[in-house]
Parts: structure tokens; C-alpha cells; sequence
């Protein structure tokens, strides 16, 4: 008979973590596919998820936080909404494991997974000057967030690549919703010089662009060409079916897990930044 040491345990009680989970719930398409991601990876880690609604507004953010944290959970995952950072400054002053997810931080400070904006918006503004379109327009997305500044980089990235002038009479902020993104759109349609193609930086934003050219009579696609960022069924069903850059929302919620899961493990690690390739989907929007 073999003798065991009485130090060796022969089994390790499985860990489980409560993550919470602070985003906007019906604020954004793809609100839904992220939580159903982080929801089965956390239960493929043994984790509880607890789910806050940030409504999208920084006072609620904050609120819900609080919440969260007297609720007892282990680590955060964090959608942030457009402001200022006081609620992702007060996680990381604690010491709270936290994990922003899609709307990363111009910080070096806190775990962050997202898409990469710069370039992926650049190659969508080089589609367009490959069409031989020169007057590019660009409906921006809520300037709070530091992803919609990498967006506009990414614009004037793909202008200065293709030889063009930036013009700020061509930029509109659409403010990440749809109702602002019409208004952008009817200013720039009147404005001068009237725009031959849109960027569209954000997926609840194309809605408006598609319903301001509808009620002008434009045909997207012959008159007006468009491409946007972003992922939405309605977005391959209508004719023409847009072009646009694809997040991969799924593996954003796995990898925050993860990330969120190291986190916990291991305090004193050093923040990680990780950045997803959005994916190229061609529908004939932009006149191709």
C-alpha cells in the first residue's frame, strides 16, 4: 500500500467568483451577444454572473458600481459610458479586479480588451478612395469615449494614406445614437462640399444615416455610398446590404473573462491591454 503524505490534498474544492457585470443594457445592438459571451464563459469558469444596468449615463454607471461592490463581487466587468473616468478610477484606487470591455481607456493602468479602431477605420476610408470617391465624410461617434477618438484618427489616417486633406467641414458627431446621427447626416448632405461617401463609426448610428437618406431619396449605394462599424443583422438584410467592419462581440466576452479570471488570480500582475481584429464584411453599400 502506498502511504500519502498527509500535506498532499487529493482534491482542490473548485473556486468560484462572482463577477458583475456594469453595461447598458438596451443601449447598444450588441449588447445582447456580449452578455450571452461573458455569461458562458463565466459558466464555463465556475463563475456567478451579477448584472447591473448603466443605462449608458455616468451617474448611473457610478451608482450601479456601488452596488455591485456591497453586493460582494470578486472583479468587474465594465462597459463604460461617455464621460468622465471617476467610476474606473475609484475600481482601480481600490484595488477591485476590473476589466473594461469594448470602450477601452486611453490608460495603462487597468485590464482592457476591445477591437483595434485606427487602422480597421483607415482600411474602410482606403475602400472608399479605391472607389475613386474623394469627398469622404465621417459621422463620429460620442467624443466621451476614447473609442470614438481612435475612430477619427483612423479616418485621418486613411485620408493622409490615400493623399487626401483632412476637412473638419466633412466631420459630423452623430453622439453614438441614431437620432444624432440624422441630424449629422442632413447637416453634412447640406453642407458644402456635400459629401459622394459616408463613415459610419458606430453601429447604432447607421440607423439614422439609413433613415436621413430614405427621406431624401438617396440611394445608398449609386448616390451615396456607405460603410459603418459594427455588427447588425438588419445591417445584411436591407437592400443594399451594408458594408462594414465586424467586432468579434463573442470572443470580446470570453476574453474579458479571462482577463478578468487572471485578474483575480493574480493581483500584482501587470495591466493588459488586448486588442481584437474587427472583420471585413463586404455588402454593396459602398457601390461595389
Amino acid at each position: 500500500m502506498t502511504a500519502l503524505s498527509p500535506d498532499l490534498r487529493l482534491w482542490d474544492p473548485p473556486v468560484t467568483y462572482r463577477i458583475g457585470v456594469a453595461m447598458g443594457v438596451d443601449t447598444h445592438p450588441y449588447s445582447g451577444e456580449l452578455l450571452r459571451a461573458i455569461r458562458a464563459a463565466a459558466a464555463q469558469a465556475g463563475c456567478d454572473v451579477v448584472l447591473a444596468d448603466t443605462e449608458d449615463t455616468v451617474g448611473e454607471e457610478a451608482a450601479v458600481v456601488r452596488a455591485l461592490r456591497a453586493d460582494l463581487v470578486d472583479g468587474v466587468l465594465l462597459v463604460p459610458s461617455a464621460g468622465d473616468e471617476a467610476v474606473i478610477n475609484g475600481l482601480v484606487r481600490m484595488g477591485v479586479p476590473t476589466v473594461l470591455v469594448d470602450r477601452v481607456a486611453a490608460r495603462n493602468d487597468v485590464d482592457q480588451v476591445g477591437t483595434e479602431n485606427v487602422h480597421a477605420v483607415a482600411s474602410l476610408v482606403r475602400h472608399l478612395t479605391d472607389r475613386r470617391h474623394r469627398k469622404i465624410g465621417l459621422i463620429s461617434g460620442d467624443e466621451g469615449l476614447e473609442v470614438s477618438r481612435e475612430r477619427i484618427r483612423g479616418y485621418r489616417l486613411g485620408l493622409e494614406q490615400a493623399g487626401l486633406r483632412f476637412n473638419r467641414e466633412l466631420v459630423e458627431s452623430g453622439f453614438s445614437n441614431a437620432g444624432g446621427a440624422t441630424r449629422a447626416t442632413a447637416k453634412l448632405l447640406d453642407g458644402w462640399p456635400s459629401p459622394t461617401a459616408l463613415v459610419v463609426a458606430d453601429e447604432a448610428m447607421l440607423v439614422g444615416v439609413q433613415y436621413e437618406a430614405h427621406r431624401r431619396g438617396i440611394r445608398i449605394g449609386s448616390e451615396l455610398a456607405v460603410v459603418g462599424y459594427g455588427d447588425m443583422d438588419w445591417a445584411r438584410r436591407v437592400s443594399p446590404a451594408v458594408t462594414t467592419l465586424v467586432q468579434p462581440i463573442a470572443d470580446l466576452g470570453r476574453r474579458a473573462v479571462q482577463l478578468l479570471m487572471s485578474r483575480m488570480a493574480d493581483p500584482d500582475r501587470p495591466p493588459e491591454s488586448v486588442w481584437l481584429t474587427p472583420k471585413f464584411l463586404h455588402g454593396a453599400s459602398c457601390g461595389c
